[in-house]
């Protein structure tokens, strides 16, 4: 009866945010510099709409709109996952490093790489990749402890070093190069939401289509690991091939996100707390719940951000951090107190 209780409320909240996402399209879509009114939408959609309103909806904000709530998505199933293969709530692809180290890959190729532009949206997902796999390995490698395992806390602090070194690492780079080079990397780093034609959106479907099953069938194993290692092999679940597979599932999510929409943080942080708030612990309930908001979370900063000052906006990431950063503190202060530091 409880499983049955739990089941339909998962079912109502994950009802009311698809509402809510559909709201927020909307919004998206007829607010901006060219606005296209409400009653002009559903025309335009259905190919009956004139010359500027099908551009503006389908060349311009439309890919925006779809890149934002992907991003949001694979950033909030990463910070799901490293969350729980860590048994720290703290976790954050953004707080604990791998977005910068995603970010210093997408630097490096981009200013000293020979740039494809027919395949430049297919390939930076895959260099952000590389970047992110890099920097998460040392993040593990000097988080783990002999006979105790990878220690939460000692994870978000070297995540936090990381972070700051290799974001220091990337204005060094961009220090000796042309201006407009150092334009997109400093809008980069801001959390400004860069990739908003079509051919980034068909770069990231992959990785979603692919990792989010995946993710979602491993929902019982990352129940067990997230209660404790002895707990998980008592159960028979093979924790080190598990934790890595699961660790390059989240780490390839958090890159393929970020190489389009930048360095945005905390996202991956607030949408698996605010899903357990709503639903409960258990991975089956609250990732698909925190999948949705982490795409609503980013679709609605991005959609402020860039209709609050004019014309250019503020950065979808500045937007989040405005939310995040005091979220965050809120979050460690508590950690603090249940642990007794």
């Amino acid at each position: 009866m409880k499983m049955i209780r739990s089941l339909r409320k998962q079912q109502v909240v994950l009802a009311l945010l698809v509402l809510l996402m559909l709201v927020t399209i909307l919004v998206g879509l007829s607010v901006g510099a060219s606005p296209v009114s409400i009653n002009r939408l559903l025309p335009t959609i259905l190919g009956h709409g004139s010359f500027e309103d099908n551009f503006v909806l389908f060349s311009v904000r439309l890919p925006r709109i779809l890149i934002t709530m992907l991003s949001g998505m694979a950033l909030a199933l990463s910070g799901a996952v490293l969350q729980g293969i860590t048994r720290n709530e703290l976790a954050d692809p953004g707080i604990v490093g791998i977005n910068s180290g995603a970010g210093v890959g997408v630097t490096v190729y981009f200013l000293f790489a020979p740039i494809n532009v027919e395949t430049f949206a297919y390939v930076i997902p895959l260099i952000a990749f590389a970047g992110a796999l890099i920097t998460a390995v040392l993040i593990y490698v000097f988080s783990y402890t002999r006979g105790e395992g990878v220690q939460p806390i000692r994870l978000v602090l070297v995540g936090v070093g990381f972070s700051m070194a290799l974001s220091g690492l990337m204005i060094v780079l961009i220090s000796s190069v042309d201006r407009e080079k150092v334009d997109f990397i400093a809008k980069w780093l801001a959390g400004n939401v860069w990739g908003t034609d079509w051919p980034f959106v068909l770069a990231l479907l992959p990785w979603l289509i692919i990792l989010v099953p995946y993710v979602l069938l491993k929902s019982r194993e990352l129940n067990l690991l997230a209660m404790s290692e002895s707990t998980a092999i008592g159960t028979g679940v093979v924790v080190n091939k598990d934790r890595i597979l699961l660790m390059l599932a989240a780490v390839a999510l958090a890159a393929s996100a970020v190489s389009v929409t930048g360095g945005i943080a905390f996202i991956g942080l607030m949408a698996p707390h605010i899903a357990r708030a709503l639903v409960g612990p258990r991975h089956q309930q609250f990732v698909p719940v925190s999948i949705l908001i982490g795409g609503w979370l980013l679709l609605l900063a991005d959609t402020i951000g860039r209709n609050l000052v004019q014309p250019s906006g503020i950065a979808a990431g500045i937007m989040v951090a405005f939310i995040g950063a005091p979220y965050f503190l809120y979050l460690l202060l508590k950690e603090e107190r249940q642990s007794g530091i």
